[in-house]
């Protein structure tokens, strides 16, 4: 699973059930969405984020990683570490190519 570097990386430490890594570990910050997922897509199953523009700007199906989107009331790690029960419900049903979203 990679966590886009919109998300509090903390938030791995609440995801123990899956091996996590960070866009700002790998030195992908700063990298468009588009190339992202391209990288994220080789080495990921899973791309987690709080950025809900991004089904905006990319077409999703042309990805081979499922993205699940984050609607928590702020990125702040106390509202994101609410949601961890939901995500990891979602995680493993969520599809790649496609949007999940959990939250509010």
């Amino acid at each position: 699973m990679l966590l886009d570097e919109c998300v509090d990386s903390r938030l791995a430490r609440h995801l123990t059930t899956y091996a996590v890594s960070t866009v700002s570990e790998l030195g992908w910050a700063g990298i468009t969405n588009g190339e992202l997922l391209r990288r994220a897509e080789s080495e990921f199953d899973v791309f987690v984020t709080v950025d809900r523009n991004l089904t905006f700007q990319q077409s999703l199906p042309k990805f081979s990683i499922a993205v699940v989107l984050i609607r928590a009331q702020s990125n702040r790690l106390a509202d994101l570490v609410q949601l961890v029960p939901e995500l990891m419900d979602a995680i493993p049903r969520a599809p790649r190519g496609s949007l999940t979203t959990v939250g509010v």
